[in-house]
Parts: C-alpha cells; structure tokens; sequence
C-alpha cells in the first residue's frame, strides 16, 4: 500500500512536470527554440499517461530480485526481440542516420551496416550461452568459475563507463531536441526525462522497462514506415525515380551513391567498424535482454527478432534520407523562420523532422517528434537498469555482501542506485549542453568492445582463462580506449582547446581491443598458480552449463 500510494505521488509529480512544461520560459543557450509544438506534447502526454500505466502494472509484479531484473524471466522470444531492438533503436537512428544519409549518401548506409553486423555473431556465437550462463548481468558470465569478486568489480566499473557516457549522449540530445521541437527548455527537458526514467526503473524494473521498450519500438516503427510510404509516393514508389532525381539536385551528384568520404582514412574505418560491430556485443543494456527469456531457444529467437527489426528500420531511415534530399533540400523553409530555419538543412540532425512537416504537416510532424522524445526515454530506462544492476547485484550483493545479501536488501540498493543515476544524468546533461556528444558515443562502443567483449567471449570460449588474465585485459581495454578517446581530436582539439590531437585517429577499437585480448591471452597463460589450474579445471563444467543450461556448479557460481 505504501509503494502504491508513493508511486501515485510520483506519478503526480512527473505528470505535474510536464504541464509546467508546456509553460516553458526562454531557451537555455543560443540554440533557437521553436514555439510550443501542441501535438507533440499531448502526443508524448499520452504516451507518458500509458506507460505510467504499465510501470504501475509492473509494481505491482516486482517483489523479487529476479521480477526486477529480468522480469522474472517470462518474456518470450518476439516481445524480447522488439524491446532489443527498441533499445537498439534510438533517436541517434532516427535523427542522425537519417541526416549523415541526406548529407552524404551510400556512405551513412556502409555505417549503418557496421552498426548491424554485430547482431549474427551474437546470435550466432552468443545468445545462448548468454542465456544459460548468466543469471541478471553479463559479469554473472565473465565471472562463473573465476575470482567473483575481482572480476564482477572489474567488470562492473567497465559497465558503469559505458552506462554513464551512453547516459550523457541521450540526456544532451533529449535536451536539445526537445529544445528545438517541443518548445520547451534545455533544463525542463532533462528533469523530466530524468523523473520518467527513475519512475518507470524504481517500480516497475525489467518489466516495465520491456514494454516501455516495445510500445516505443512500435511507435517508431510505425511513425518511420509511414513517413517513408508518404514519401516514397511522390515517386511512384520508384527507387530508380527517387535515386535519379536525388542525384540531380545534391552537391555530391553522382558521387551520392559512391562511397568515398567515409572510408578516405582506412584506420578510423577499420576502428569505427569493429568498435560498433564488437561494441553492441558488449553494452550492458542489450547483453542483459538475453536474461528475460524462458530458455535459449527464445534467447536465439530473440536476436533473430531483433536482427530483422533493426534491418528493416535501416532500410527504412536510407530511403528517408534519400527522400529528403529531393522533397526537404528544394524546398529548406518548411518551418517558420526564427523557429528551426533552412540552416538545420544544410546537414543537421532535424532532416527527418523535417520531410516529417513536409509530407504529413504539423500532425505527422507532432507524432515523429513525440516518438523521438519516447525513443530517448526508453533507451535512458534501459541503461539506467543496466547500472542500477551493476550496483546492486555485482558491486553490493556479490563484492561488498558476498552473496549474503537479502533480497529486500537488494532491491533498495538498485532503487537508490537508479535515483542517483537520474540525478547524475541530469547534472551531467546540464554540464555538457554545448559539448558535440558524438564522441560519448565512440567512447561507450569503444570501452565496450575493448574491455566487456574480450572478457566475455573469452570467458565462454577459452578454457585457459584465470582470474589475473581477465583483470589485466578488462582493465587494460577499459583504460586504453578512454585514454585514447581523451587524446584524439574528439576530446583533445575539440573539447579541451589544444591545437593537435596526440592519437590521431578518432576511433580506439583497432588498437584497444588487440591490447586487451594480448593481455588475457598472455597473462593467463603465465600464470601458474593453483587457484588458475582450478578454474581452468571448471571450464568443463561451464560448458556443459553453456551448451544445456545445467550444471553441478550452477549454485556455486550463482
């Protein structure tokens, strides 16, 4: 009774947040602020009132550890398969996708595909080893038979990185599209993407934080499909149309469809690519859907849902963008002037809002806008219940407890843990409002396929794994990819004010993550020690768990 009538409180509260909302002062900053958007706050209003609905569903269906982190394990392979895809989707998709495409052709498409091709080694390689290894979080796998302590630390502040920088880049970007599309300001925006978040992971966990996801993926789905119908329609839904008439307004010309620009330094390619492609089998936030499903067999569906989703929406944003070239790049003046205005044409994230106002008006405009804020906010839910995990299951009930922690215990930890997340998210994106944020990004996927992916592969692959071996690569991958990000141009020149980068290249992929596999490799094959030779010895039990999820030391490791 007390939970219900605090939660009802909170939901007051966040609701009464957004009707001060809708009463916003002046912009924060020089970025231009568009007046009041009407549809799109009682668009996402609506979609708010629904999901405070759900996560008051799911309150009352979280009373375990398990309900709150995996939703009691319950969710099947298709409605798993489009939260994963929700996560993966996020209004970087939508917005930035669909701009780097208008601005410079094929080359957004080879960039979506480097995004992409993480999922068939996941499905492939580890979907179901995830599923029948781990219990609530991947350092459950990367720690099975090694020192739990050690390596659940270890593996803990790797997550917690990559959950706050991922944190940051959503909180500054629903700031500022927010800013710019609802009318509303900078700091309104980031409270109530900061209140939602802590109201939808404190009371609902994994529960509702999955069918915030779905309703979420369906929306975009939806908003993107029909945007793209409407568009492609003025071409007689020709590609041969759409790509000709492209190519005859661009700058590029023919070049719209050659790639060129983004492979002209073959490093930073190479980097970019196995930083996405071995980054998405490292986040925190995706690895931990695989825990939500009944068995392995709806783990590997899952990721063939998911794989599917998120081809057809590349798809789906390629032909916006092209489609923008031709309707938007015309005809730059489709909002009033002094409000978003025709220099946001010349490459900005907002290309897709506006084909939006083009093809549909204000209406469509509205909904693609609300579904932007909702694609924020669900992905900030996700990662939030990533490092509220982290905390609570690895760092207090595992490290600091050494398993001894009660549930209840447990679960005020992860509350409080997603409450200080809020909070930090949201000073966070106040602190970096004018910081370029693209190099948060690189940073996640660059700690993530440096210091988690090794870990991990390794930990389900290699019987010569020992305890100092994933200690010196995770912490060595995790130290070397921030430092390198620190000193290339993205933060060094850009952020910081010198005047040359030290590491040239803005990608750290290609060089941290050989790094940190040499140093599993060659520490673990160097030490001798008894407790090594004992862990090697319990790989043969690991992988009896990892190919039938059943195993003697399953209670052990758990």
């Amino acid at each position: 009774m007390k939970r219900a009538t605090y939660f009802n409180c909170l939901a007051a509260l966040s609701i009464g947040l957004l009707s001060n909302a809708v009463l916003a002062g002046d912009a924060i900053g020089p970025t231009v602020k568009q007046a009041i958007n009407y549809n799109a706050i009682g668009m996402f209003v609506v979609f708010v009132l629904l999901t405070l609905g759900i996560t008051y569903w799911a309150a009352n269906r979280t009373k375990t550890t398990a309900d709150f982190y995996t939703a009691g394990g319950g969710i099947t392979g298709a409605q798993n398969g489009l939260a994963i895809a929700g996560d993966y989707m996020s209004a970087a998709t939508l917005l930035g996708l669909t701009a780097m495409m208008y601005t410079q052709g094929v080359d957004a498409y080879i960039y979506m595909i480097a995004f992409f091709v993480g999922w068939p080694m996941i499905l492939f390689l580890m979907a179901e080893r995830l599923r029948n290894l781990g219990r609530f979080t991947f350092a459950d796998i990367t720690s099975y038979r090694l020192n739990q302590g050690k390596v659940r630390t270890m593996a803990a502040i790797s997550s917690l990185v990559v959950v706050c920088f991922y944190l940051v880049a959503q909180m500054v970007g629903a700031g500022q599209l927010i800013k710019l599309l609802f009318g509303l300001d900078y700091g309104i925006a980031l409270v109530i993407v900061g209140a939602l978040m802590m109201v939808y992971v404190t009371f609902g966990g994994m529960v509702a934080t999955t069918w915030v996801q779905i309703i979420k993926a369906g929306m975009l789905l939806f908003g993107g499909t029909l945007v793209m119908v409407l568009a492609m329609s003025q071409f007689g839904f020709s590609f041969e149309e759409l790509t000709t008439r492209a190519i005859g307004v661009h700058k590029l010309g023919v070049k719209l469809l050659n790639p060129g620009n983004l492979l002209a330094d073959p490093v930073t390619a190479i980097s970019l690519g196995l930083g996405l492609m071995f980054g998405l089998a490292g986040l925190p936030h995706i690895l931990m859907r695989f825990f939500t499903v009944t068995n392995a067999k709806e783990a590997r569906k899952s990721v063939l849902y998911a794989s599917g989703i998120v081809a057809y929406f590349f798809n789906v944003v390629a032909l916006l963008g092209l489609c923008a070239v031709v309707i938007v790049g015309q005809n730059p003046n489709f909002f009033e002037e002094g409000q978003i205005g025709g220099k946001i044409i010349g490459g900005g994230n907002m290309v897709a809002m506006h084909l939006a106002k083009a093809v549909g008006g204000d209406m469509l405009l509205g909904f693609l806008s609300a579904v932007a804020f909702a694609t924020i906010l669900a992905v900030v839910s996700g990662l939030a219940l990533a490092g509220a995990s982290a905390i609570s299951h690895d760092l207090y009930s595992r490290v600091i407890k050494q398993g001894t922690a009660s549930e209840i215990s447990e679960l005020r930890v992860s509350r409080f843990a997603t409450i200080g997340l809020g909070i930090i998210a949201v000073v966070l994106g106040l602190l970096f409002e004018k910081m370029n944020v693209a190099f948060m990004v690189a940073l996640a996927f660059g700690v993530a396929a440096s210091a988690n992916f090794p870990v991990l592969i390794m930990s389900m692959y290699w019987k010569g794994l020992t305890t100092r071996g994933a200690i010196a690569g995770g912490y060595l991958g995790l130290f070397s990819a921030v430092t390198l990000v620190v000193l290339s141009k993205s933060v060094w020149v850009s952020v910081l004010g010198y005047a040359e980068p030290i590491f040239p290249y803005t990608q750290p992929a290609l060089f941290s993550m050989p790094l940190a596999f040499l140093a599993i490799i060659l520490v673990s094959k160097l030490d001798r020690s008894i407790a090594a030779e004992l862990e090697r010895a319990a790989f043969a039990d690991q992988f009896v768990r990892a190919q039938t999820g059943v195993g003697a030391a399953t209670a052990a490791a758990h």
